[in-house]
């Protein structure tokens, strides 16, 4: 009896630390380690309890969408620089930052694991790391650094997604988007020369305005001066007979009173009269 009761416990003890869980939001593939079943099961396993043996392993995988960032910066995701760095048509290196949204498909977790044997864990920081530097490469390698952090790399990254999706999506891993975080790091003697372009662009900026300035302040002293040119034009113009008969009669006014009051007297021989026009006393 007591070697029954040893026994049911030792089973239970087996059963219990035996059986693995496959929790919600996830699937899970067995694998069987030993004998000529040794490789994959080709169940998915969905939510529950399952009995997993010494010859087995059971490999999670999350039905949801998975949400990272490669980043330069140690504080996030990974505690080793992940930034991707990649070169243009020139051979210059630049480096960025890209966020990855991604989920695997249900119907192709087996054929996933049998292609890669690896988790999700390493699906990211290998296979679809991999991937995308790689197609960042290709696609980056045409062209020109203008281009590159211009007008042409929403289309760059766009391309570099395309690619990466027809590479991996076929084994099951679905890439929803890749997107930049923050700015492509540039070589310094691009940043160098952008900034001189920058300070120059200002500079003639600023010589353009003070020239408009001046040219507008000249323009505004040439109205005036023709302003005050036409005003005195149109006062010469003004000067009309009345004013030139009111200078005349001023002329006269003065004439008499300078008039002694005395008139002229006339005085000669012959039948001409003797004018005098002395008042009598």
């Amino acid at each position: 009896m007591k070697k029954i009761f040893l026994g049911f416990i030792l089973v239970s003890i087996i059963t219990v630390f035996g059986c693995s869980t496959v929790p919600a939001g996830n699937v899970g593939v067995k694998v069987y380690l030993l004998g000529t079943r040794k490789g994959v099961d080709s169940e998915v396993l969905g939510v529950g309890r399952y009995w997993i043996g010494f010859n087995e392993n059971l490999y999670l995988y999350p039905t949801y969408q998975i949400n990272y960032t490669f980043t330069k910066d140690v504080t996030e995701g990974s505690p080793q620089n992940e930034e991707f760095t990649f070169q243009t048509m020139e051979g210059l290196e630049c480096s960025v930052d890209l966020g990855v949204s991604l989920h695997f498909d249900k119907s192709k977790i087996s054929t996933m694991f049998q292609t890669y044997r690896k988790g999700p864990e390493e699906i990211r920081s290998v296979t679809l790391r991999n991937s995308i530097r790689d197609c960042l490469n290709k696609a980056s390698s045409t062209m020109p650094i203008e281009s590159v952090y211009g007008e042409k790399k929403a289309e760059l990254f766009d391309k570099v997604q395309q690619m990466v999706s027809n590479q991996l999506s076929p084994n099951g891993i679905v890439i929803d988007k890749i997107s930049i975080v923050g700015s492509i790091r540039l070589p310094k003697q691009i940043t160098d020369s952008l900034n001189d372009k920058v300070a120059a662009t200002q500079t003639s900026q600023k010589v353009e305005n003070q020239l408009r300035s001046a040219k507008a302040e000249a323009q505004k002293m040439i109205a005036k001066a023709e302003g005050e040119a036409k005003a005195n034009e149109i006062i010469a113009n003004s000067v009309s007979d009345k004013i030139l008969t009111w200078q005349r009669l001023q002329n006269e006014s003065k004439a008499i009173d300078k008039w002694n009051g005395q008139l002229p007297q006339v005085s000669g021989g012959g039948v001409t009269p003797f004018i005098n026009f002395t008042p009598r006393k």
